[in-house]
């Protein structure tokens, strides 16, 4: 048993006791707290016995706890006894099990054993829930004058493994009378107690078994991790709270849950303080100084050199500094002459000839580029000039670190995207297309071209390219909330919108598709509107982004035929039929983002209907009158019911299947505008009324769309989607 003075609460504080160095993550609280706050589950108290350790509601005295090898040990109850005086044979847990659920720490199963005593004792453990058994050993004796002190081989004490990981357990107690030969009688029988503890502390004696099993305390060891995720799994994510500080690394415990830290080769200290861990200069102390000739403290290491006239490694456990002969410094002089013009000759070569490859490179990517094609189309318009500029590949590359893949930020089916800083300190997006073709190729001077004469606040401004990389560059306003599909369906990293903040995005969104039909300076169609292609800022403002797709229209024509392209979901069913693109096939792609703004699921939802989609989904609900079934629940019933009444029929407008019928985006603009304007009347009205000051102002005139045609519209959209899944793609 321990010494019971550990226990004596007169006993000095505990800094000056102990000298335990307690260390972030640990952390003193209470009255005596000091430094860093600690971690979550590293609380320690420190009181007139000395530090406790907060596990739970209870505390346990600490003996010991270490920042490199992961454990606290502390001092341990006997966990479940059974004396004479238990008729009913049960174990007493869970009076002494400590329960490490919730917290970071579980039983060592390396520095740990699971040791019962007595004479009538099977001692199993079972797991937390399931009740099956993971350990356990039988301990019997017909007498203690039987048993050998130190050894725990089953008379009188046995042993078993702790379980790797273990947090918490239940012990049974189980009697094996008839099978030991005991001849105890029943009311002298020891009690059988169980325990876990520190192996290399305990030591069986004959008094084991005899003794208050509430008076013995026995120490064990913990282990503890930081969370319960792996390295590579906290690495992936980029934890802002990511536990491995300055000059250390991350290390996966065995049997642990979770991760530690580690400080780099070269360094020491606590790898868990902000500061990190420190250099370690090995050549200050002559013990440890490895050099035999002068050293030189580097950054996590050292440097050994030999003096004038010697060579070798200079290293105490390596070749020494051994002197050199006259004749082996001239010939080493002269080779080494030798050998350096050679160097130096070539080196200038090699320099001279890839600066002169990297030259002809950049000018032949620039042609393939249309790079000519594109300085006339600057120079030739001057407000191009403002707005546009010809990026060199370095300052791309300066401002990415080399394209980092630390910079990456998205990566889809036409490229990837880096975050990077310009010298003006301007933070942008620049996207390396993925070109494998000629088409591609025209797709992105498509969208460069198109981009360079749209000046629209809710559209992702152009502020240029560079054409001298095998692939071109764009150049665009960094825009750093994610894209409308992020907030809309992933609920892990995004909150739910409110219905005023979809409202506005709606109404963001149909300003920026008016604007490219009929306020630009040519008509622009975008061909492939989408929730991932509608970029949000901090403050859910619109910005329209990836033109690749989109066609400018000649001011006297008002379609044009070209291949169907376009993202299943929100594809035209109209314009898939015949080819024919015109303004009414963004509406309807837009009516596909008003259906997930309102309900909130994916465009291609199964959820109703095996062959079918979200738009199927709807017009079902509208022809059911069960509009509110299939809305999104964050808004419903938290009011502007008239306004998600007039957006759904809205939306049934943009959807029909015939172009004609659908609303131009200069109208549906105008719709959003005037249901906001109405909005704000309502609350105009609300204050005059109070007032006592309403007679005579008109009502609100809700918009209505006209319903008929709503079967033959289900069964065609049903017919199209269909034809689209039997396709071959």
């Amino acid at each position: 048993m321990l010494d019971p003075s550990v226990m004596q609460e007169d006993a000095p504080q505990c800094y000056d006791r102990t000298g335990i160095h307690i260390q972030y993550p640990f952390g003193v609280v209470g009255n005596d707290s000091v430094g860093l706050i600690p971690l979550p589950g590293f609380e320690i108290e420190c009181s007139g016995s000395g530090p406790k350790l907060k596990l739970g509601s209870d505390r346990y005295r600490l003996l010991n706890l270490s920042l490199d090898h992961g454990y606290v040990r502390i001092v341990g109850h006997v966990i479940a006894s059974r004396c004479p005086d238990n008729s009913s044979g049960h174990s007493l847990w869970p009076y002494h099990v400590p329960d490490l659920t919730d917290t970071p720490y579980t039983f060592s199963a390396t520095r740990n054993q699971f040791t019962a005593t007595g004479c009538d004792a099977m001692a199993l453990i079972h797991g937390s829930g399931n009740r099956r058994v993971i350990s356990g050993c039988v301990s019997f004796c017909a007498d203690l004058k039987t048993v050998t002190p130190g050894v725990c081989s089953g008379v009188g004490c046995c042993q078993a493994p702790v379980p790797p990981g273990l947090k918490s357990f239940q012990l049974e107690f189980r009697s094996v009378r008839n099978l030991s030969g005991s001849t105890y009688e029943s009311a002298k029988l020891p009690c059988s107690k169980a325990f876990i503890v520190d192996k290399a502390w305990y030591n069986f004696t004959r008094d084991d078994p005899r003794g208050n099993p509430d008076d013995e305390y026995r120490p064990v060891f913990l282990d503890w991790a930081i969370g319960n995720q792996k390295c590579q799994e906290v690495i992936r994510r980029n934890d802002t709270d990511y536990a491995c500080k300055g000059n250390s690394h991350c290390i996966d415990p065995p049997d642990v849950a979770g991760y530690r830290c580690s400080c780099d080769p070269g360094y020491e200290g606590n790898p868990y303080s902000p500061g990190g861990c420190e250099d370690i200069d090995e050549c200050a102390h002559p013990d440890t100084n490895p050099c035999v000739g002068k050293c030189t403290n580097t950054k996590g290491g050292y440097k050994c050199t030999c003096p004038r006239g010697t060579r070798g490694d200079g290293l105490k456990k390596g070749t020494g500094c051994k002197g050199i002969a006259p004749l082996d410094i001239a010939l080493a002089g002269g080779a080494g002459l030798g050998i350096l013009l050679l160097l130096g000759s070539s080196v200038l070569i090699w320099r001279k000839l890839k600066q002169r490859n990297v030259r002809k490179r950049k000018k032949k990517f620039f042609h393939q580029n249309r790079g000519l094609l594109l300085q006339q189309l600057v120079s030739s318009d001057e407000t191009l000039v403002e707005r546009m500029k010809i990026f060199t590949l370095e300052e791309l590359e300066q401002a990415t670190n080399k394209f980092d893949s630390a910079r990456v930020v998205g990566k889809g089916g036409h490229g990837t995207v880096y975050k990077g800083i310009l010298l003006d300190q301007r933070v942008v997006a620049i996207k390396k297309s993925k070109i494998a073709n000629q088409i591609e190729l025209d797709q992105f001077i498509n969208e460069m071209v198109i981009l360079s004469q749209i000046n629209h606040r809710n559209v992702v401004k152009l502020f240029g390219c560079c054409l001298e990389s095998e692939v071109p560059l764009l150049v665009y306003e960094f825009i750093s909330g994610g894209t409308l599909f992020n907030h809309l369906h992933d609920s892990q990293d995004f909150a739910p919108l409110s219905l005023q903040d979809r409202l506005r995005i709606a109404t963001e969104i149909a300003s920026a598709l008016s604007y490219l039909h009929s306020a630009a300076s040519i008509s622009i169609f975008h061909r492939d509107v989408k929730s991932s292609n509608i970029l949000l800022n901090e403050s859910y403002t619109v910005k329209v982004s990836d033109f690749g797709a989109s066609r400018s229209i000649p001011p006297d024509r008002t379609c044009v035929t070209t291949t169907v392209q376009g993202t299943y979901g929100y594809l035209d069913p109209e314009y898939h039929q015949t080819g024919q693109l015109t303004e009414k096939s963004d509406v309807y792609s837009f009516g596909v983002i008003l259906l997930e703004l309102l309900t909130g699921k994916h465009p291609i939802s199964y959820s109703r209907h095996k062959d079918g989609t979200l738009t199927l989904d709807f017009i079902c609900s509208l022809r059911e009158n069960h509009l509110y079934d299939i809305l999104d629940p964050h808004i419903v019933g938290v009011g502007g019911g008239e306004e998600i009444e007039t957006v759904a029929t809205l939306t049934e407008l943009c959807l029909r299947l015939k172009g004609e019928e659908r609303p131009t985006m200069r109208e549906v603009e105008q719709k959003f505008y005037t249901m906001r304007r109405f909005r704000r009347s309502d609350h105009d009205l609300d204050v005059l009324q109070n007032r006592g000051m309403t007679a005579g102002l008109p009502g609100k005139i809700p918009i209505k769309g006209n319903g008929s045609g709503s079967t033959r519209q289900y069964s065609l959209e049903k017919e199209f989607f269909l034809s689209l899944i039997e396709e071959p793609r």
